[in-house]
């Protein structure tokens, strides 16, 4: 028998190497280096009676199975492409309780009434914890099954006889398989746990999700392979404090990765937000310095959010900076643009920037309403009701163009919105609109003596 040679592999980014070392050559982190139990490497060429896959013409392979299954959420199968492909193995991550396991109950519980059998298994929740969710959340079906299991293989055979459309699995740093010698979420186990279910959703053309833990920075822990070998990367974002919730795709191999889910939190679980504009636009002050509302872009979905901002003097020597919901480093670079280009006395200045809602905008194109916000605070003076501000800012003081601004504009219009202070070179590029005012500007200095009244 060959001789196996030691393996190492780094714990926070995945980097093999043949002996230990101190401080990963990758990711420069120190002592992350653990020694992975080696696996018996198959037998080189093809054994005797094995079947082989015959190459086949690209016109003659069918794609029938390839029908979609709906989840009973449009925004859901709005991030997905328009539904859950079989055979596709799906990866969701997400801070902790920000509410992945009731997402999946409920698509499980929608899928399980329509398609057959949904297999969840649950390797960190027990099947009461699992049951009381669905009971408080009102789902009840008797097509939706629950294993508390952590062994793969016991899973495997399960499934055998279930013959489920639909499997999910949490979490995949729970599970293992009893083959590897290592414990359930290094990364050896984490690896072959997750080629074992691709392998499975290929063969059995069953949807398969997978929960994945992230690490402190947001990222899905384990091996940055683990991203790869899947066939959808989604995301579920939001803030603990806000009822918001905002799925997105960062990987689909069956769809757009542009594409995002506005959903809230409520006691039924998680629902589809239809207008998300007109909600977080509902309790909007009017008259009231400091408060502009922009148009972001989440995927292709043109968003309506309120800036607030709030500039005070400050009662400390080094002036405060509090920003939620914003880009910190795009704040402070507009603060330096309005005291040098524009000539207002705000760096001396404490200053608040809040993004109404729990939203994340970071886009250049809400520049110009942070901005505008800011000066609209710091001099006392109020914004329009009807303006809608939008516009990527220069460190010169120039207003520079903006993608899909014709999106932009017509979901501020349908709202009721009139005025439009928008960049000059991005003018052609808006349709007309009835009842439409578009005030093209070139620089901050000029956008605000348009808006501030």
């Amino acid at each position: 028998m060959p001789r196996l040679r030691r393996r190492f592999l780094c714990q926070q980014c995945g980097y093999e190497s043949g002996k230990w070392i101190g401080r990963c050559p990758a990711c420069m982190e120190w002592n992350t280096f653990v020694e992975e139990s080696p696996l018996i490497p198959p037998s080189s060429g093809i054994s005797d009676g094995a079947k082989l896959n015959n190459p086949q013409g690209i016109k003659d392979i069918s794609t029938e199975y390839l029908s979609r299954y709906h989840t009973g959420s449009a925004e859901v199968d709005r991030v997905l492409g328009g539904g859950l492909v079989p055979g596709s193995l799906i990866l969701l991550g997400g801070d902790p309780g920000i509410g992945k396991s009731t997402l999946l109950l409920q698509v499980a519980c929608w899928l399980a009434d329509r398609q057959g059998p949904v297999l969840y298994v649950s390797a960190e929740e027990s099947i009461q914890q699992i049951a009381l969710r669905a009971s408080r959340l009102g789902l009840d079906s008797t097509q939706l099954l629950v294993l508390g299991e952590a062994d793969l293989d016991v899973v495997a055979e399960h499934i055998k006889v279930l013959k489920p459309k639909m499997i999910i699995i949490d979490s995949i740093q729970t599970v293992f398989r009893p083959e590897i010698s290592m414990a359930p979420g290094s990364i050896g186990q984490v690896r072959e746990s997750t080629a074992f279910l691709m392998k499975l959703a290929k063969t059995t053309q069953i949807v398969i999700w997978i929960v994945g833990h992230v690490t402190k920075d947001g990222a899905i822990a384990g091996p940055r392979v683990l991203e790869h070998m899947v066939d959808v990367v989604l995301y579920l974002e939001g803030e603990g404090q806000h009822s918001f919730r905002v799925l997105r795709a960062v990987k689909n191999r069956f769809g757009s990765t542009s594409e995002s889910g506005i959903l809230e939190m409520r006691e039924a679980g998680l629902m589809d937000v239809e207008n998300p504009s007109e909600w977080f636009l509902a309790e909007r002050p009017l008259g009231v310095a400091g408060s502009v509302v922009v148009a972001t872009l989440e995927g292709t979905r043109p968003l309506l959010v309120e800036i607030q901002a709030l500039v005070v003097q400050s009662g400390f020597g080094q002036p405060r900076r509090s920003i939620t919901g914003a880009d910190y480093n795009r704040v402070s670079l507009i603060l330096a643009v309005l005291e040098k280009r524009v000539g207002l006395q705000i760096l001396n200045q404490d200053v608040f920037v809040n993004v109404v809602g729990g939203v994340k905008v970071i886009e250049p194109a809400v520049d110009l309403g942070i901005a505008v916000a800011l000066a609209s605070s710091f001099k006392g003076k109020f914004v329009g009701s009807d303006y809608l501000v939008t516009g990527e800012i220069g460190l010169t003081g120039e207003i520079r163009a903006v993608s899909q601004i014709d999106r932009r504009v017509r979901e501020a219009n349908r709202v009721g919105f009139q005025r439009f202070v928008i960049p000059k070179g991005s003018e052609r590029h808006v349709g007309k609109l009835p009842g439409a005012e578009f005030i093209g500007v070139a620089t901050l200095a000029e956008a605000l003596q348009v808006v501030l009244l």
